[in-house]
């Protein structure tokens, strides 16, 4: 079958300008065979061909990656890689308490995965076990909060609620009402984790870059081609995310949502002593449609809003052009102290996201496996789920491995026409409802 659709980020991605520069691994060229090949090096892939080199020291792993390590959506997050269960179809964000603790335990195992690679390796991005902030303006969105706090009491998880008096001895500015401050979140320059990790992979593992698979034929083995050759897989295991649909699984099930950010230019002195606070913090919006806002290691400051369904999972320029005047509006509200700060980059990136929240984990088909749809906690789940893939498929399996064996998938949405015009609707009601928060 053909792939119909290629990943197309651009290249606006402030994350991955201001990360350290690396030579990509040369594409794939020729006709080559190994026992493993998984397909996507983001998070989720390269966690699976890390612990598969670590579980079959002799065999070779082939991870292939259809564009650059840093440039795709691993990169282009907002760099928070979140402990707590974040079900933002549960009124409290928390939902089932007993999904909710493997939730947190998935989590916390992958941020603890991370922090130690990161650690081992060496690897320069910001990391920072600062915790976060969800903020509020609108009265919702203290309701939110306010059922966010009950659900970490179920959850017995800590947290301290913060007024309007106090946050901007936090964050600088006088612009929430309240917030809630947990502990456990760790924030990190997504495109510098990612290209640290590629950078620090065992040595039975050869990845190659810019090495788009455009026709696969599946079989007792799996044939992958592409432009200059071809590789087979005795056994493949998927971790592109939403393009799992085109290698012809899970058809209709993943939603590829493109959110938007931008990121100044440095702080100078004095306008770092007029936005005061913290040198650094990340802050999520009570609505999930609103913005987040992070202010960074470097002093920078991000802000983040604004959706469009991509439905080939391909980025579009004018979605840049048009919302970057939305987060103009969303820095002046926030900063009116900054009035000369200007955004250096613009840039969207993708979420894998499905209607009932649950990804895919396992096996697909004779000999394809994959882990596919972290809606949005790619930075921690995608890390954990590739890892314990890599596990299962050596044949451990612990109490995660199962949770995630047994969760039921990511359920099937209408057809076309019906489902573009389903989603654009809800994401222009929702980011509407949002109101201030955005």
């Amino acid at each position: 079958m053909k792939v119909s659709s290629l990943p197309a980020d651009d290249n606006s991605c402030g994350w991955y300008h201001l990360s350290q520069p690396r030579t990509p691994c040369p594409a794939h060229k020729g006709h080559s065979s190994a026992p493993w090949v998984v397909v996507g090096a983001g998070f989720t892939g390269l966690a699976a061909a890390r612990q598969l080199a670590i579980n079959f020291p002799a065999d070779e792993i082939v991870l292939v990656e259809a564009q650059e390590v840093g440039l795709g959506p691993s990169g282009r997050n907002a760099g928070f890689a979140i402990d707590l269960p974040h079900d933002i179809g549960a009124e409290d964000y928390i939902g089932d308490i007993t999904l909710a603790r493997k939730s947190l335990k998935l989590n916390i195992a992958g941020q603890t995965l991370l922090k130690e690679l990161v650690a081992q390796h060496g690897i320069d991005c910001q990391l920072k076990s600062c915790g976060k902030y969800q903020a509020a303006v609108e009265d919702r969105g203290i309701q939110v909060l306010e059922a966010y706090r009950r659900g970490l009491d179920k959850l017995d998880q800590p947290y301290e609620m913060i007024d309007r008096d106090i946050l901007p001895q936090h964050l600088g500015t006088h612009f929430y009402r309240q917030a809630l401050y947990t502990p456990g979140a760790v924030l990190v320059q997504p495109s510098a984790l990612v290209k640290g990790l590629a950078d620090s992979l065992p040595a039975n593992v050869t990845l190659y870059e810019w090495t788009p698979i455009r026709e696969v034929e599946y079989g007792t083995h799996t044939l992958l081609k592409h432009a200059q050759g071809s590789i087979t897989a005795e056994k493949l295991v998927l971790a592109n995310n939403s393009f799992g649909m085109r290698f012809g699984f899970l058809k209709g099930s993943m939603l590829p949502i493109y959110t938007y950010g931008s990121l100044t230019r440095p702080l100078t002195i004095d306008e770092q002593h007029r936005l005061g606070g913290k040198p650094y913090w990340g802050a999520i919006p009570a609505d999930p449609f609103g913005t987040t806002v992070r202010r960074t290691p470097d002093n920078r400051l991000l802000i983040r809003n604004s959706f469009s369904f991509n439905p080939d999972g391909r980025s579009k320029a004018k979605f840049n052009q048009r919302f970057v005047h939305r987060h103009r509006a969303s820095f002046e509200a926030r900063f009116p102290m900054l009035p000369d700060v200007e955004f250096q980059y613009t840039w969207g990136g993708a979420l894998a996201m499905a209607r009932n929240h649950n990804g895919f984990f396992g096996q697909l088909a004779n000999n394809v496996f994959a882990a596919l749809g972290c809606n949005g906690l790619g930075v921690t789940r995608g890390t954990i789920s590739g890892a314990l893939l890599g596990d299962w498929l050596a044949g451990q399996e612990d109490e995660l491995t199962a949770f995630l064996l047994t969760a039921p998938g990511p359920n099937g949405n209408p057809p076309q026409p019906f489902l573009s015009l389903g989603v654009n609707m809800n994401l222009m009601w929702g980011q509407y409802r949002a109101g201030r928060e955005s």
